[in-house]
């Protein structure tokens, strides 16, 4: 995990983005068990290592997960999301055959998921600094 305080740098960026996501198991079914969290935190750092992100804090009970991610611009977060709860999905089926039966219809992830950008300065100061700026004449 990394320093909260550094900046990441692309080719022509310099940046630090964070998204935090919640997805919710299937008709919020009782799926996971601590171990089940443990191998799901395993499972995104190397999906989003893969995406060249990383996964700063995941937790979660019984019938979701939160996630914190860093990631670069050039990733959409729809994209890390769908590859996330796919191979989520499918390498959890595979390495806990146990958990399978409480699957809807093999189906683990809701289709829907709450993403929100957070870290940095609030809205509300970043706004300010902007309106403070200097219109040339």
């Amino acid at each position: 995990m990394s320093n909260d305080n550094d900046i990441r740098h692309g080719r022509h960026c310099v940046f630090k983005m964070h998204v935090h996501l919640v997805f919710v198991a299937k008709y919020r079914r009782k799926v996971f068990d601590a171990d089940a969290i443990n191998l799901l935190r395993t499972i995104f750092a190397k999906v989003c290592t893969d995406f060249e992100a990383q996964l700063i804090e995941m937790d979660g009970e019984d019938d979701h997960v939160h996630l914190l991610v860093e990631y670069p611009p050039k990733v959409a977060v729809s994209n890390l999301v769908n590859s996330l709860k796919g191979v989520s999905s499918r390498l959890l089926r595979k390495e806990r055959p146990d958990i399978e039966k409480r699957y809807w219809k093999g189906v683990l992830w809701s289709p829907s998921y709450f993403a929100s950008s957070c870290g940095g300065a609030p809205i509300s100061i970043v706004r300010q600094y902007i309106e403070q700026q200097q219109t040339p004449n």
